[in-house]
Formats: C-alpha cells, structure tokens, sequence
C-alpha cells in the first residue's frame, strides 16, 4: 500500500515496489487521479488496486485498508507517503492552515500506520516506510509547521518500531531533501530559489523521485531485515554540514 500514490514519490514508490514484484493498493486522495500509475503497474506485469484514501480523512483509511485486505489478502508493505506542506510565515500562519497540515502529516500518518499495523501484528510479519522529510532535521524559513510535523514523523518511526518489533514488524523512514516533483516544480522554476537550494546541498543538484524509492524498496525488503527504527536521509548532503 502507497499512500498518495497519484505523482511525484508516492507515484514512483508504488512503481519502484511493482518492479520489484509486489502487486500494489495506490491510495489516491482523488481516485480519479490514479489511471498513469495504475497503467505504468500493469505494464510491468503486476497488479494494481487504485483506492479512495484521503489520509485526513480516518473512515477513508479505515475503508481503503479493508478494501486493499478484501482484495490481496494481506498488505506486507506500507508506504506512509501522503504529505502537505504550503509555505507560510510563521506569523501568518493561521488555525485551519496548521490543522490542515497536522491532519494529513501527522494524524493521516499515524492512523494509517495504526490501520496496516494492526493487520501486520495479527500476521506477526510487515514493514512500514514513513517519509518525512530533511525539514524535520534543519530549519527552513516559511515552513515551520511542515518541519514540525516532519520531525513528528521521524520520532514516530521509532516510536511504533519500539512497539511493533515483538510483532516482527519494521518501521523506518526517509528524509528526502528537495525532489523534483509536480508539487515543487513551482519552486525550482524560481531560479533564485533553486539557485539557494543547490547552494546547501554539496552534492550540487536536487534529486529525482526515484532516489526515494529505491530506498524506500530496500527498507521494505529482506535485504533491510535488521533496521528498524531508522531514519535515512536522502537530501544530496545537506544535514552534514
């Protein structure tokens, strides 16, 4: 199961999971918005089970996992990628903004967790890949609510691995840095902007949705069998310095 499966990481995690062989549940805020994915898991030979899973909304987690169980059988793997995080100073911030984004972040991570783990924990077997996010490491200006909720998500991964583990159950997470993406191709096109970020990163250039998923699949797969609790930064160097 990929949550926020319809572009940019999720798409190219539930994509980098079906090369790998696993057949895939696309979780789609809009499930009108999941065919290009749903097509590309065909092509390579496995199948996909496109479901409404608006993350904010907990009777949508709750029916998509029971959909994803009624189908497969079982859900193995959860990819927790749904995520929002508008740019706003902090002194303009207001309460249905921070709600909004603590509601998809942080409340649709956990529950969503809460709803696949508690299948896991009655097969004894799963693993689970959160995706923070390198903002909840470093302070980035116009993001304080995103950061806050993305450093929740990375002491979340340790908290449910602490839990889950008797059940052989693996929680981890990764960091990435900036990724070219629909949702920040506004951003990179400022090339003030851009120009400011490549400046933080040694590695000199932003990344590409699929040097996420590559390593979300090796945290999800056997090679990962003794990590648990980890968060690996995918962010060009940019928390080194």
């Amino acid at each position: 199961m990929v949550t926020g499966a319809a572009r940019g990481i999720g798409r190219a995690c539930a994509v980098a999971l079906a090369q790998a062989g696993a057949d895939v549940i696309v979780g789609l805020r809009d499930d009108r918005a999941g065919g290009d994915v749903v097509e590309r898991i065909a092509e390579l030979g496995r199948e996909a089970f496109p479901v409404k899973m608006d993350v904010a909304e907990l009777a949508e987690i709750e029916s998509a996992v029971r959909a994803g169980i009624g189908r497969f059988g079982r859900i193995d793997i959860l990819v927790n990628n749904a995520g929002i995080g508008a740019p706003n100073k902090a002194e303009d911030v207001n309460e249905a903004d921070f709600d909004a984004t603590l509601r998809v972040n942080l409340k649709g991570t956990f529950f969503t967790a809460q709803a696949v783990g508690r299948e896991m924990i009655r097969r004894k077997s799963g693993a689970i890949v959160n995706v923070a996010s390198q903002a909840g490491f470093v302070a980035l200006e116009t993001e304080s609510v995103y950061c806050m909720t993305k450093a929740a998500v990375a002491h979340l991964t340790k908290c449910l691995a602490l839990e889950w583990a008797r059940h052989n159950i693996r929680v981890n997470a990764v960091a990435p840095t900036f990724i070219r993406t629909p949702g920040t191709e506004k951003w990179l096109g400022d090339e003030d902007f851009r120009r400011s970020v490549l400046d933080r990163i040694p590695l000199g250039r932003v990344g590409d949705p699929v040097e996420v998923a590559a390593p979300v699949v090796f945290l999800a797969s056997p090679q990962a069998s003794m990590i648990t609790g980890a968060t690996l930064m995918i962010d060009g160097g940019w928390t080194i310095r």
